[in-house]
């Protein structure tokens, strides 16, 4: 916000003359002699001809805050004015544009002004004459010229914008931190609630660019969002007529079949109703890096951003390998961030010596890459994707170095892939006295489940510099200690051990973690996190903020809905407009505070709208209002923001000291929740982050050991309300769900390019097994005391994220009704009967409007959140092979662990990537009982339409109409099975032997069955027959 150029020469007089930034003429006067104020909530320079055209031909709004404009004194009135009165700007005649000008505690503003808070910067806005305060726009004779500088308005004087300039100059020299900013808006007067923002905003945020918000919301437009609405009304009135009219007319002639398909119709109308509420206010949101830069990173200045430490979990050196993890290692050390804010902690939860090694050739090919990667300021910053991009190295080159040094770099990344290519090959060979250590030491992992604890230091502050003299982010290797007879909670109790460890080494107050698989595709993803946790508003309330998984190498079909687009566009896009999305395991940050188990700050109460204003939005009028009657009450703050400091200058200096720190607990009450350590229990305490001054590093590392040792969790807090929380194979979404559950948001980050890649399982087997593991955690957390269904209650999650969360766990029960369904139409052409009385105009009416509705949800679902309709209709594909593969069994194992206490085996998924980009891995079929079930389905619905077509042809034209719904139906669950068949069918393989055998059995023996018992036909009992002779 420096001055630059011709500014610094130009009097003071020339700066002071407000322009109007439309036409580039002056603003003018008003009657009263003074300038002309268009706009009463930031005070946009415009003239009254470009007021009076915009009012008249225009959106009637301010360009800059949107707005609507009022009608000023001798402007003539416009459709939309109604009854309002016309503002006549009268300025109080205490402000005198030769008086020194005096904050709101009356002291007098000198030349000097101490430690320079925001409020202090800012300057006192004048009087309208009802007694509103007008926020004075800067502006400059010259708008082009200083993009990023806002001089002051002649309204407040030289004298005015003089003082201004010197506290932002002392504020410089000091570098002081901005605090008025941070309190909360009870604490700070009268304030003024953004619509794009989640919380109240100080009018003074929207005076200087360096102070306005870090982010903003952004609504879906109307036109898209309103007519998306009313189809699901309207879905849901017709379903419910649907269902009306299915059980008052039942089917008397196959009854139990009937009542079958109704009950299973009931489910599958519930599970939509969980499913599609919570996505009713959904919205995108924005980031402002250069306010971010502004107002924590300006250059020649110690940047004030806040640390980062970043957990990265591995476990198997051979599902994932080593130079997997290596590319998402060093595109966390060539991030975009001050790199004695960053920390890099990986977690080797199977304590193997390949992991270790490979991190060791790691850190030195980092001492290369990371200057590279700054130098020539590259995207992505992981060195495989990096190369494998097709550039065109000619185009919008500034530095005609790049190529020469890229292909250097590029044999540098080959000799690297060779060397641990090399350690892989060693791996391998598993000696029978176990494996040893370049110092002749006996490994201490080589029993991997009954091992130390140990932790490795290879870069940071001990002396980690690159090729450039430079220095690189602290890289820390961790192995925690596992002993047999402990339960060590697979990753969320790595995940915790990393947490404890960071705490005591770096202890940064904000975390991300991400999978060895995930690397950094945006340099800038932590300062877009940033945009949010640093926030002085919004800050204090988000417990994390997720970013949208995206993956490589998945085949361009996506067959089997690999990008979960739909779930990452559309869902979590809905749930960030009530209290955020769901944490889906990878690619978070979040707030340590929050991890710990505390609660967030208590927001402004204000009036609730009714029901059908909150469908509509609210009424902006009413929660102005609430906020200004509620900010003259305070709200008492259990924590504040923890990169701001605790007190208010203002009020230390006018007398009232303000505390709100985070209320200290005893050492006992801390260690009950923490267990004991005395350097991690200090580390708690300390809001800003960081280490105590007075700990040697060998103390430290001391200290890290012991809190990842087996026992330290008992007796403690730890996973039930600290941390990841246990109970659960998909950790992920309980642990969020305990955060929400507390009262804190959430918050959804969508940058244009996506901050993190990895891998997805490509061939059919791998991720119908990973679907497996994510509804067997659901199961778990269904069966659990933290069911949403009844967990909770007395916090503060809202009623549209309760609901949301009850579908998360439920949704793998719906694969009993969906297996029986797609059942019916089999069963149906087999006997032939239906599950529909009679086929008759009625019946075809309520079918279509069902199917309309259906089809009409999908586009304006479509529509409004940029998805494609072939990833949608991908995604409706595999919820059925899923949900009658997955899903089943998930539920099958979810009981028998809660009925007969068995625990069972978590699958670490296949990390390894199509090397060869052939997609030879999507047609290789490995053996699973989770084929079976579709592939039996499939053949059972082929079965039943050869069956039914036979009928038909035999019974001649009368028999058209109703074989024509069954086949219907029993198309229906064909190709939705298509993609299931398409990878038994692979180009490459066949299905395995077991697969065909079992499925072509057991539809043969349900087809007998149907057709020979015939059990869900109701038998007529008649006379009985007797023998008669011949001349009967």
């Amino acid at each position: 916000m420096e001055l630059q150029g011709e500014a610094r020469g130009k009097p003071m007089a020339a700066l002071s003359a407000p322009l109007c930034r439309i036409c580039f003429k002056d603003v003018g006067k008003t009657v009263d002699g003074e300038p002309f104020i268009a706009c009463s909530v930031c005070v946009y320079p415009v003239c009254r001809l470009c007021y009076e055209d915009e009012r008249e031909d225009g959106k009637q709004s301010c360009p800059q805050c949107n707005t609507r404009y009022k009608r000023h004194k001798g402007s003539p009135a416009v459709d939309g004015d109604g009854d309002e009165v016309a503002l006549d700007f009268d300025y109080d005649k205490e402000v005198s544009h030769n008086h020194i000008l005096r904050p709101t505690n009356g002291q007098e503003v000198s030349g000097e002004c101490p430690a320079a808070s925001h409020e202090r910067l800012s300057t006192p806005s004048p009087v309208v004459g009802g007694g509103k305060h007008v926020k004075i726009l800067p502006n400059s004779s010259d708008v082009n010229q200083f993009p990023n500088t806002r001089v002051a308005d002649a309204g407040l004087g030289n004298i005015a914008w003089k003082e201004r300039v010197d506290a932002w100059k002392m504020k410089k020299e000091k570098n002081a931190v901005p605090m008025s900013s941070s309190q909360a808006s009870s604490e700070r007067g009268d304030g003024d609630v953004d619509s794009r923002s989640d919380v109240p905003v100080d009018d003074s945020l929207l005076n200087d660019e360096a102070r306005q918000p870090l982010s903003r919301k952004v609504s879906i437009r109307s036109s898209k969002i309103n007519p998306y609405r009313f189809v699901i009304v309207m879905r849901l009135v017709i379903l419910c007529f649907f269902l009306h009219y299915r059980i008052t007319n039942p089917v008397r002639s196959a009854y139990p079949l009937w009542l079958i398909s109704v009950m299973c119709e009931i489910c599958f109308a519930i599970s939509w109703i969980l499913d599609q509420f919570p996505k009713w206010l959904p919205i995108n949101r924005e980031t402002y890096l250069d306010r971010l830069a502004l107002r924590y990173d300006q250059e020649g200045e110690p940047s004030q951003l806040a640390a980062v430490d970043i957990f990265v979990s591995t476990v198997d050196p051979l599902k994932e390998p080593p130079l997997v993890t290596a590319n998402t290692v060093l595109s966390i050390l060539a991030v975009d961030y001050p790199v004695d804010k960053v920390s890099c902690y990986v977690s080797d939860d199977g304590a193997a010596m390949l992991t270790l090694e490979a991190l060791a050739q790691t850190s030195e090919f980092a001492r290369k890459w990371v200057p590279f990667c700054k130098k020539y300021t590259i995207e992505p910053r992981a060195p495989e994707s990096f190369f494998a991009q097709k550039i065109d190295f000619f185009k919008d080159i500034v530095q005609t170095s790049f190529v020469k040094d890229r292909i250097a770099m590029k044999r540098e990344y080959e000799d690297f892939k060779i060397r641990i290519n090399e350690l892989v090959e060693k791996a391998t060979e598993d000696p029978e006295e176990g494996r040893v250590m370049q110092d002749g030491m006996p490994w201490p992992g080589n029993n991997v489940r009954d091992h130390p604890a140990m932790i490795q230091v290879f870069l940071g502050q001990s002396g980690g510099l690159d090729t450039d003299g430079n220095e690189l982010p602290c890289l820390v290797y961790v192995s925690r200690e596992k002993r047999q007879g402990f339960q060590h909670h697979k990753k969320a109790g790595a995940m915790n051990a990393l947490v404890r460890v960071s705490g005591v080494l770096t202890n940064g107050p904000f975390l991300l973690n991400l999978d060895c698989d995930h690397y950094i595709n945006n340099s800038k993803a932590l300062r877009e996190a940033m945009c949010f946790m640093m926030d002085p508003n919004l800050g204090k309330y988000v417990c994390y903020v997720q970013f949208p998984q995206r993956f490589d190498g998945i085949d361009r079909n996506d067959r089997y809905a690999n990008r979960n687009t739909v779930f990452f566009e559309i869902n979590l896009r809905g749930l960030d407009g009530i209290q955020g999305p769901v944490y889906v395991g990878t690619g978070c940050v979040f707030n340590r505070t929050a991890l710990y188990g505390d609660e967030p700050p208590l927001k402004l109460k204000k009036k609730k709208p009714g029901f059908l204003s909150s469908l509509c939005g609210g009424s902006r009028k009413k929660s102005l209002k609430s906020s200004k009657e509620g900010s003259e009450k305070k709200m008492p703050k259990k924590h504040v923001n923890p990169t701001v400091p605790v007190f208010n200058l203002e009020d230390i200096e006018g007398g009232v000291e303000v505390d709100d720190k985070k209320p200290l607990l005893s050492k006992e009450l801390l260690g009950k929740r923490f267990s004991q350590s005395a350097v991690f229990l200090d580390s708690t305490q300390m809001e800003n982050g960081g280490v105590p001054q007075n700990v040697t590093p060998e103390m430290l590392l001391k200290e890290a050991i012991q809190v990842i040792s087996c026992g330290y969790e008992d007796k403690s807090e730890w996973g039930t309300e600290i941390g990841w929380i246990y109970g659960s194979v998909t950790e992920d979404i309980l642990t969020g769900f305990k955060m929400h559950a507390r009262g804190w948001r959430s918050i959804y980050c969508m940058p244009k390019r996506p901050a993190f890649k990895g891998s997805a399982p490509i061939n059919l087997s791998d991720r119908l097994n990973q679907v497996l593991r994510w509804a067997l955690g659901s199961v778990e957390i269904l069966f659990s005391r933290h069911c949403p269904i009844w967990y909770g209650y007395g916090g503060r999650l809202k009623w549209l994220q309760r609901v949301a969360y009850i579908n998360t766990t439920i949704y793998p029960l719906t694969a009993i009704p969906l297996i029986v369904y797609c059942s019916l139409p089999a069963v149906c052409l087999l006997i032939n009967k239906f599950i529909i009385p009679k086929v008759s105009n009625i019946e075809i009416l309520w079918f279509i409007l069902l199917f309309i509705s259906i089809m009409a949800t999908g586009i304006l679902e479509i529509r409004w959140s940029g998805v494609g309709i072939d990833e949608w209709w991908r995604n409706e594909q595999f919820w059925v092979i899923g949900g009658v593969s997955a899903h089943l069994l998930a539920v099958f194992q979810g009981l028998v662990k809660v009925v007969f206490r068995v625990d069972t085996n978590f699958t670490v998924t296949s990390k390894a990537s199509d090397e060869n980009g052939d997609s030879a891995e999507l047609y290789k079929i490995k053996w699973t009982f989770l084929l079976v079930p579709p592939t039996t389905l499939f053949i059972f619905n082929l079965i039943g339409v050869v069956a039914g077509v036979s009928y038909a042809v035999n019974a001649g034209y009368r028999s058209s109409g109703p074989i024509f719904g069954k086949l219907f139906f029993a198309f229906w669950v064909i190709i939705h099975l298509f993609p299931f068949l398409k990878g038994l069918m692979g180009r490459k393989n066949r299905i395995p032997t077991i697969v065909v055998f079992w499925s072509i059995m057991l539809a043969t023996v349900l087809s007998v069955l149907w057709v020979r018992l015939d059990p869900f036909t109701t038998r007529v009992i008649g006379p009985k027959a007797e023998k008669c002779g011949i001349g009967c």
